[in-house]
């Protein structure tokens, strides 16, 4: 017999059972350092675990290393600081992206990332299918599935949380069964997920929306009653809507959002506690850190209030909403998208300029803004001597501006000698 037919080497194959691949998403915590094995056992892929950085505080290299003593029979570990910011972080920053005015969306600004790259690897390696361990009931699950149906329709995707009805108890027994190792840490209160540009809190006591946040909830912020009791002013340079340099001296994206995050951080600013409408139909009170976060939108906003006119600042404030929403519902990679960052992006175009900020027991509070391509002349706004603004023609300006409302009053709301219903008025008279 040939033996380099490939049907016989087809028919090899399938004898020694050669196992699929899969790409699991791999924090190294319990959940996931379970589904290593799990996975194998329900599906019978080989397991290749992708674990990215994206400014979450942990070495990668040592949960790779875990990965591989669970039983993958791969480990992919990449920093994606620089694109996660570049990418992600910053256009939403141009967009002024901020999910029901509160929630900087940084964990959901991570998760299409996160996926595109395990598409990536998932091609490299020729994988049939990729894995993550979102629950059922939260956001993630939907930007994860999205993202891997819109670029790699045909993965097939797993998510084993969603499959399996496993406690924590359950999950150390099965860790143990199988020589997983866990670290002995008590279990923290919390849910929490974290990247460069925030940390997101939620579940345990922070289930009653009615009680305060616990002083446990925070890790980035000091408790804004014991935070320096001198202000402490810092200036943010922008160029087209980026942010590029902190107190003077130019800097890349990544070293600057750290640096906001210890020095906003240090001063208590970038608490955000939030009742947000859940994509899958449900409240859910979140609370969030982001100090940068929160500093950097504060002070972008500002500068454009200098730099955009009016009919562009109103007409962004529609494009923040979608672009947010857009964000969070886990539609990054969408047509839609690119629709409105094409105009984002000439919107910023004369965003430039830099911002001064205050901070100070909790608050970030902008003090000074100045832009080259600023819209704000003090000769036209100044009431001091020296004013080029043309006071003669504001007569014949309001005379034309309030014609068609003196139209409508004379032909319709006056005639016949009836007045004006205030408004909570009408249908009723006072006789008080």
């Amino acid at each position: 017999m040939d033996l380099y037919n490939e049907d016989y080497l087809k028919h090899i194959g399938k004898s020694l059972h050669m196992a699929e691949k899969i790409i699991l998403a791999y924090s190294g915590g319990l959940d996931t350092s379970v589904m290593v094995p799990w996975i194998k056992e329900k599906y019978g892929y080989d397991v290749i675990t992708f674990t990215v950085d994206l400014g979450q505080g942990e070495d990668i290299q040592k949960i790779r290393e875990k990965a591989l003593k669970t039983g993958a029979v791969d480990a992919i570990a990449i920093d994606a600081r620089n694109l996660f910011v570049d990418h992600f972080v910053f256009p939403a920053l141009m967009a002024g992206a901020i999910y029901e005015g509160k929630y900087p969306l940084a964990t959901a600004l991570g998760r299409p990332l996160i996926a595109k790259l395990m598409v990536d690897a998932a091609r490299e390696h020729n994988a049939k299918a990729v894995a993550h361990g979102c629950t059922g009931k939260g956001n993630d699950q939907v930007r994860f599935d999205v993202t891997f149906q819109t670029l790699a329709p045909d993965l097939k995707i797993v998510a084993p949380v969603r499959e399996w009805s496993m406690t924590r108890p359950a999950a150390l027994e099965y860790a143990k069964k199988h020589n997983i190792p866990v670290e002995a840490k008590p279990e923290s209160p919390y849910s929490v997920d974290m990247n460069l540009f925030g940390r997101s809190v939620e579940a345990g006591v922070l289930e009653d929306p009615w009680d305060e946040p616990r002083e446990d909830a925070y890790q980035w912020t000091a408790d804004p009653r014991t935070a320096p009791n001198e202000p402490e002013y810092i200036e943010i340079e922008f160029a087209a809507g980026i942010p590029v340099g902190l107190n003077g001296s130019k800097m890349d994206g990544v070293p600057l959002i750290e640096s906001l995050n210890q020095i906003a951080g240090k001063h208590g600013v970038g608490r955000i506690d939030h009742v947000e409408n859940r994509l899958v139909g449900i409240k859910s009170r979140e609370v969030y850190e982001a100090p940068a976060a929160v500093v950097l939108h504060e002070a972008h906003r500002e500068l454009e209030s200098l730099c955009l006119s009016k009919q562009a600042a109103r007409f962004k404030t529609i494009v923040s909403q979608e672009y947010a929403d857009l964000i969070y519902n886990g539609l990054w990679f969408s047509a839609f998208h690119q629709d409105l960052f094409a105009f984002v992006a000439s919107n910023q175009r004369f965003v430039s300029g830099v911002v001064r900020v205050k901070l100070f027991k909790g608050k970030a509070t902008i003090v000074g803004r100045k832009s080259e391509h600023s819209l704000y002349n003090k000769k036209l706004a100044t009431y001091d001597e020296g004013s080029d603004y043309d006071q003669a023609a504001a007569q014949g300006f309001i005379k034309i501006h309030g014609l068609g409302q003196q139209t409508q009053a004379r032909f319709q709301l006056l005639k016949g000698g009836r007045g004006f219903d205030l408004p909570g008025l009408t249908g009723g008279s006072d006789k008080r």
